[in-house]
């Protein structure tokens, strides 16, 4: 077993390794990879050295997992490159989540569906994939109708630069700008670039990857997407509409005993998903479950995920996971 992570010196790339570990994935050779620029440099895992190697030598030794999290235009590239090779890309960008001949994967939805001849695999966008895995057991039970999404979200999830706006502004440095604004002591209703229908591209993604995931494109969903002064995660504020009624004790049941999920909904003593507490975690955490007293069928909920986590790197190697089980 082979495995190579792309973008090994990037934040979802340094998670990705920080997952393989905890989870003990099974392995006998890492190839670390990453840019020209990086070459050559050093990298620890495990107590190991690793050197970092270029995308056209991971090619010539044939991994069989690739886990990438370069950006798009390297993955549009090179994936297909690896994939001739004979390995299996797992890829986090955008690049092919929305192609009609690769598969949208969250494993704890749809993971059943994939074959050995499936060489190029889309991970969804982060936002997505914490909301599919809290509304998928939902949707099986009671059929959604219609989902409106309101995000809070981590300044991770714009990558270091981001990262390091919001702390010089923090420390009263200045520095490079990763957004348009001051992001510290503020929020951001522009993630990704505006579209003519006046939604942003991350609102988009909501809507077309969670129809692609759950297989229904007569789900109807509406998101407004914003960005946070955080670190830990990105959080949801989840309004969804189902097609038959429930009951608020079977549906938080079915949520306590699904797949990825942790349920913390006691708001008599302040209990409830945060991003700080989600942190470094792998689990989807769902909480302030209420009836919408407006509107039948209806519930409101509360998501939290660490984005680097859950939202990235862990749903990677849990697709290779289940990949390596069910070869």
């Amino acid at each position: 077993m082979r495995i190579a992570v792309v973008g090994a010196t990037g934040l979802v790339g340094g998670e990705i390794l920080e997952v393989l570990a905890e989870r003990n994935f099974k392995f006998d050779e890492l190839l670390l990879v990453a840019s020209e620029r990086s070459v050559g440099k050093k990298m620890s895992f495990k107590g190991t050295e690793y050197e970092i190697i270029g995308l056209a030598k991971a090619v010539e030794l044939k991994p069989d997992y690739a886990i990438f999290s370069a950006g798009g235009s390297t993955s549009l590239e090179w994936a297909p490159k690896f994939a001739a090779a004979g390995s299996t890309v797992i890829d986090n960008s955008s690049a092919w989540r929305m192609s009609p001949d690769h598969k949208l994967v969250v494993p704890e939805i749809n993971a059943s569906s994939l074959t050995s001849e499936d060489k190029i695999i889309a991970n969804p966008n982060c936002s997505t994939i914490q909301m599919v895995v809290a509304l998928g057991p939902l949707h099986r039970k009671y059929k959604i109708k219609r989902i409106v999404v309101s995000t809070y979200q981590s300044v991770t999830g714009s990558g270091k630069a981001a990262v390091d706006q919001m702390m010089n502004e923090r420390n009263g440095v200045q520095g490079d700008m990763a957004y348009p604004h001051k992001i510290d002591m503020n929020a951001l209703p522009h993630i990704d670039v505006f579209l003519d229908n006046g939604y942003t591209k991350e609102e988009m993604k909501m809507v077309n990857e969670t129809k692609k995931i759950f297989g229904d494109d007569s789900i109807r969903i509406t998101s407004t997407t914003v960005r946070i002064p955080t670190v830990g995660g990105h959080s949801e504020a989840v309004n969804v509409e189902f097609q038959n009624d429930f009951n608020l004790e079977e549906l938080r049941g079915i949520l306590e005993n699904a797949d990825g999920v942790i349920v913390q909904d006691d708001p008599k003593n302040n209990l409830y998903p945060m991003p700080l507490t989600a942190h470094k975690k792998d689990a989807v955490f769902v909480g302030r479950l209420r009836r919408d007293e407006s509107q039948s069928n209806t519930l409101n909920m509360w998501i939290v995920a660490d984005n680097l986590r859950k939202g990235a790197a862990t749903n990677a190697v849990q697709i290779a996971e289940y990949l390596s089980k069910n070869s």
